[in-house]
């Protein structure tokens, strides 16, 4: 599993496949997310503003490996 590490208390599941490198660019992730490629927590996932918080785990078919959103340690 794969981490990713946020720095706020939540990431939008667009912004998160951008960050994290797994789409291209926005128009990219909305249709990997409108395409019911996208599960949160087991669950698909078809809102692409849908808040992602740290213990999330996202998984994108075709990916091979989940990812696991953590929050950063420092103060």
């Amino acid at each position: 599993m794969k981490t990713i590490q946020i720095y706020s208390k939540f990431i939008k599941l667009d912004q998160l496949l951008k960050f994290a490198g797994i789409a291209e660019s926005g128009s990219v992730a909305k249709a990997m997310i409108l395409d019911e490629m996208v599960t949160v927590n087991g669950e698909v996932v078809t809102a692409r503003g849908k808040k992602i918080v740290p213990g999330d785990q996202i998984q994108v078919e075709g990916l091979g490996e989940a990812l696991e959103v953590k929050a950063d340690d420092a103060p």
